[in-house]
């Protein structure tokens, strides 16, 4: 698989989620950077690192669909729940020996870009509706980056 390239298209509007997106993108071009190497921990670390980063993903932005109201918030975490089930028998098959890199690579870069391009961007409208609303929040920082300190670590 050749490095996967972040595209204009790929673009929600939503400089928080348009980052995150960024930063899986590069994750997962990591993971091919430690498959190179030929070390299973250095692939191990990445395949943990890229998963935990994903779920903590997901959840900041059903938060900012549930926030915003959006209607299709259920059916959305659900596409969420499917995939990371998937990932996570990835990571199961890989504990057990297996060389799944090349494949889960694969699953990531073709889900993320098609369910970026469709699903996300569907939210998009509610989202910034909102997000303008709450920009009137400067208490702590505002919402957004509560938010973003309660799902990542060390998150402005």
């Amino acid at each position: 698989m050749a490095y996967l390239e972040w595209s204009d298209d790929l673009d929600t509007g939503i400089r928080v989620i348009d980052d995150q997106h960024r930063r899986i993108v590069a994750m997962i071009n990591q993971l091919d950077d430690a498959q190179r190497t030929g070390s299973k921990a250095k692939v191990a670390t990445v395949i943990d690192e890229l998963i935990d980063y994903t779920v903590s993903h997901f959840a900041f932005e059903e938060a900012m669909l549930e926030e915003a109201g959006y209607v299709f918030t259920k059916a959305h975490k659900r596409v969420h729940a499917l995939f990371i089930k998937r990932v996570e028998d990835y990571r199961q098959r890989f504990t057990s020996g297996e060389d799944i890199a090349d494949e889960l690579k694969g699953l990531l870069g073709r889900w993320l870009f098609s369910h970026i391009r469709s699903d996300d961007r569907n939210y998009v409208e509610a989202v910034n509706d909102n997000l303008r609303r709450l920009s009137a929040d400067a208490s702590e920082g505002g919402w957004l980056r509560r938010a973003g300190r309660r799902f990542f670590r060390g998150a402005a």
